[in-house]
């Protein structure tokens, strides 16, 4: 039932993507609570343990249909999530009821759950930005060969092409990409390490023996999909893993928005434009708008997550000694809420990408206005070539260049450089010659080969690495 009357997050009911608000829903919270506890039962057994087998067919034949009423009815009276849904297992698994939760605490399944969660988190941010990349560098290929004025301090400098600009952008999402396979790679279980960590329940029903109980956690490790559990733990895992994945979500954030200004300047510069649907408005009061929406939304939300990054670095470095409970409503809303909006920062930018508007005759109107004073080291050396003073040349320059600026910033008019250049004996040119020389892709250097070296090189051996994950389809709810 659509609820007006109560408060919903916008990144649930507007932003996130379904996959991704499924990875942080109840349902895969709950239902990854009973795998746990199944992979905690069959392990047990096979160590073991008194646990028969058709105690093991019961819990897994209930292992999908979780009874949340029984759950939210003992949880009224216990006032405990993980005891109210270990007592709603046994009610629909009588015969299993003695051997649920055997030895476990409350963060067997609440944080192993929170790695899976977050393992699951990155591998959808995974997918995502493969087709993201795979989209950027398809653009930086079509535009490798575009000239176009490239800006320090957003003044104007030497030209470079509109491929190799959408390179730099490339290249923050390849450094994410890194940090983000890295991080995937480094993801443990907490295991089964009891109240502080020290497995003392699981030695008592092992009767002492240490190798099995060290057995225990890698056999868990194992049905859970993990390579290892955390060798050494207080009661929960450690709460830096927390603040690593969001470094690494703020990484995402931080690329996004950095592409999302450059944009919102090309789109200022009518260069280049984010899509703009045939019904969109952009202003209620000025029709003629077209506001980068999309771009404006990448940003806004990239910012929450590079402040909401703060919040496990803060909790990590605050916990005390084996654990404290003030992580708990902290992490269950910043960490989620990240994903989300990293989720959707992707989307968003994925979108956008597909459908960017390139203007050529634009791009070369600006350049064109810039490129003679950009041209003068060259018509300066082909002077000295012809036995002029580089030193007399260079000061001839320079007064030119400073009128020929005057004449456009003051006077509004067109950059008559080359004009004053043909006109001073000292360059021994002539004005046709020198428009020969006005050519812009004499001037982007080595623009077009670092873009397609780098995308073969660097961006291409991911592609055919995921190729599967490719071929993603994103929509924009709003």
């Amino acid at each position: 039932m659509d609820m007006k009357d109560i408060y919903e997050s916008p990144l649930n009911s507007r932003y996130a993507s379904k996959e991704m608000k499924y990875i942080f829903s109840p349902d895969f919270k709950f239902r990854t609570w009973r795998r746990l506890w199944i992979a905690l039962a069959e392990s047990e057994q096979e160590l073991g343990l008194d646990i028969t087998d058709e105690q093991l067919a019961e819990l897994k034949a209930h292992k999908d249909d979780i009874n949340y009423e029984v759950a939210q009815e003992r949880e009224k009276q216990v006032r405990h999530d993980v005891m109210s849904h270990v007592y709603a297992y046994g009610v629909q698994c009588p015969k299993a009821k003695p051997i649920i939760h055997l030895g476990a605490t409350s963060c067997y399944v609440g944080d192993n759950t929170d790695i899976i969660t977050m393992t699951q988190g990155l591998r959808l941010l995974h997918k995502k930005l493969v087709n993201l990349m795979d989209k950027l560098s398809q653009f930086a290929l079509a535009h490798k060969d575009l000239p176009c004025l490239a800006f320090t301090h957003f003044q104007p400098a030497q030209p470079t092409t509109v491929g190799k600009r959408a390179s730099l952008w490339l290249e923050d999402l390849l450094l994410d990409f890194e940090a983000l396979e890295f991080q995937l790679s480094q993801m443990k279980l907490l295991g089964s390490k009891g109240t502080t960590g020290t497995q003392a329940s699981f030695l008592e029903l092992f009767n002492g023996d240490h190798e099995k109980v060290k057995q225990l956690d890698q056999k868990i490790a194992q049905k859970m999909g993990f390579a290892a559990c955390f060798p050494v733990s207080g009661q929960t895992y450690p709460r830096k893993v927390d603040s690593q994945v969001l470094c690494v979500l703020s990484g995402i954030a931080q690329s996004a928005a950095k592409f999302s200004s450059d944009l919102r300047l090309l789109q200022h510069l009518k260069e280049i434009e984010e899509p703009f649907e045939k019904n969109q408005i952009g202003s209620s009061a000025m029709a003629y708008k077209r506001n980068p929406m999309r771009s404006e939304r990448i940003a806004s939300l990239a910012r929450y997550v590079i402040a909401d990054a703060l919040n496990p670095a803060m909790t990590a470095s605050t916990q005390w000694f084996e654990r404290t409970l003030d992580d708990s409503a902290n992490k269950r809303i910043s960490v989620a809420e990240a994903f989300l909006a990293t989720d959707a920062i992707l989307e968003l930018y994925i979108n956008v990408v597909s459908g960017l508007v390139v203007y050529p005759k634009v791009i070369e109107k600006r350049l064109m206005a810039e490129l003679p004073f950009m041209a003068t080291e060259n018509i300066m050396m082909d002077a000295v070539k012809r036995g002029g003073d580089r030193q007399e040349l260079h000061e001839a320059i320079r007064v030119h260049s400073m009128a020929a600026g005057k004449v456009v910033k003051e006077q509004g008019g067109e950059n008559d450089l080359l004009q004053r250049i043909a006109g001073d004996p000292l360059f021994g040119t002539t004005l046709d010659e020198l428009k020969k020389l006005m050519h812009p892709a004499n001037f982007v250097g080595r623009a077009p080969q670092q873009t397609e070296e780098f995308v073969a090189e660097h961006i291409r051996p991911i592609l055919d690495r995921y190729a599967d994950e490719l071929g993603l389809e994103v929509e924009i709810n709003v």
